[in-house]
Order: structure tokens, then sequence, then C-alpha cells
């Protein structure tokens, strides 16, 4: 309430005012709906990332290269580490790999 001994109209702490929907509400501003496609710009953005990327960029190759870096990753665990590598395996934490360990 206001420092007024009742409430004005308008003010938050009218009971009449707050139980309406905003909508009904004489002072609420009209709504309108807003519709963005970024298509366009998505595939404008693709195309600016494969020509930073270069014509020899070889993607088959970047995945074998990230594919050996994982193996390094958790290559040579300790058992303990090993354990904890195999429960997040088990909990789809981390994907299965090879036969389910990880690199001796």
């Amino acid at each position: 309430m206001s420092t007024h001994d009742r409430a004005l109209p308008g003010d938050p702490d009218e009971p009449a005012a707050a139980s309406r929907p905003a909508a009904d509400r004489p002072e609420a501003p009209p709504t309108s709906e807003l519709v963005v496609d970024l298509g366009a710009h998505e595939m404008l953005r693709r195309a600016h990332v494969l020509d930073a990327l270069g014509p020899d960029w070889d993607p088959v190759a970047a995945l074998q290269g990230e594919e050996a870096a994982y193996g390094l990753l958790y290559s040579g665990l300790s058992a303990e580490q090993q354990r904890v590598y195999d429960e997040l395996v088990a909990a789809g934490v981390l994907p299965r790999r090879g036969d389910g360990h990880a690199a001796a």
C-alpha cells in the first residue's frame, strides 16, 4: 500500500487491480508476436566456418585425430582411475570405446 490511507487506482497493492489479468488492465501495453527465421543466417555462418577451415580441411582426419587424443587421454590409468572411468561409462557420462576399458 502507498503512503496514503487508501489504495489509489493503478496501485499494485490495490486488490482489485492485482486480481485482474494483465491483458484486462487498461494500462497494459498491447502484445505482438515476433517471429525471426534464422535459417539464412545459419547457412551464412556455416559458409564462413567452412571458408575459415580452408580447402585442405579433412573431416575424416580430424575425427581420427580426435579419437587418438581420447585414446591418449584415457591411457595409463591407475586401478582407481580405471574404476572411475568404468563407472562413468556405465552411467552414460562417457561413451564406450573399444572393449569398454581405457587403453593401458
